[in-house]
């Protein structure tokens, strides 16, 4: 069988130690990992796609309000639209992470929390790679029927969330705060988004499984 080929987006700034981590949560469930950022050139085929995390997304883009204190891309935020908008009509499986789960929204009409901490004075600044937040699944929800689990420990990295959803999408998972984790499509067989990093979490069963399951879609 041929190994599906999935895009993964990055900056052309992101550290080698971050680009393994996504390499190797592709490659060790059987894809081949084909990095894609601005200054590198556009592939003709991929199988799936990962839309990975990074910098905030430029504000106007979802009518959010810009702030002079964080690291945007507006280079990569083209390079991604233009993914989307290339491999959705196509039904190609699409995994946001982070950053990825919030382009998935804003590219589909949604908005975001340009500041969680701003908005939800009383949360703690928290931001790690561990699996420190507790978050809730939505029984039923695609998400749920691939981790297999209705609720599980993530790693928070963002100071962004989805605020409203953009067409067709859910939200499938919450953390204990309220925040928005994860969303997914109704209108795409595979078109889900989670607001912590999978790929981070080499050992833990459930996140492993939505590596596994985006590549097992791209096979088919």
């Amino acid at each position: 069988m041929t190994r599906p080929r999935i895009g993964i987006t990055t900056s052309d700034r992101k550290s080698r130690i971050a680009w393994w981590f996504d390499w190797f949560a592709v490659r060790r469930h059987g894809g081949i990992p084909v990095r894609l950022s601005p200054s590198r050139e556009r592939p003709d085929h991929l199988d799936g796609l990962i839309i990975g995390g990074g910098d905030d997304i430029e504000a106007h883009l979802y009518g959010g309000e810009m702030q002079l204190d964080v690291r945007v891309d507006p280079e990569r935020d083209r390079l991604e639209l233009e993914l989307l908008e290339r491999f959705i009509p196509q039904n190609c499986p699409v995994l946001g992470i982070c950053r990825g789960a919030q382009l998935i929204n804003v590219y589909l009409g949604g908005t975001l929390d340009t500041d969680i901490y701003t908005t939800h004075k009383s949360l703690k600044r928290r931001r790690t790679v561990l699996p420190r937040k507790t978050v809730d699944i939505v029984r039923g929800s695609h998400l749920h029927r691939i981790l297999r689990v209705s609720w599980c420990r993530i790693n928070s990295l963002h100071h962004q969330a989805v605020q409203r959803t953009g067409d067709g999408i859910d939200i499938v998972a919450r953390d204990r705060n309220g925040l928005v984790q994860g969303i997914e499509s109704r209108e795409h067989h595979f078109l889900i988004g989670v607001q912590w990093h999978p790929e981070w979490l080499i050992f833990n069963r459930p996140q492993q499984r939505l590596i596994r399951a985006l590549i097992r879609a791209a096979s088919r």
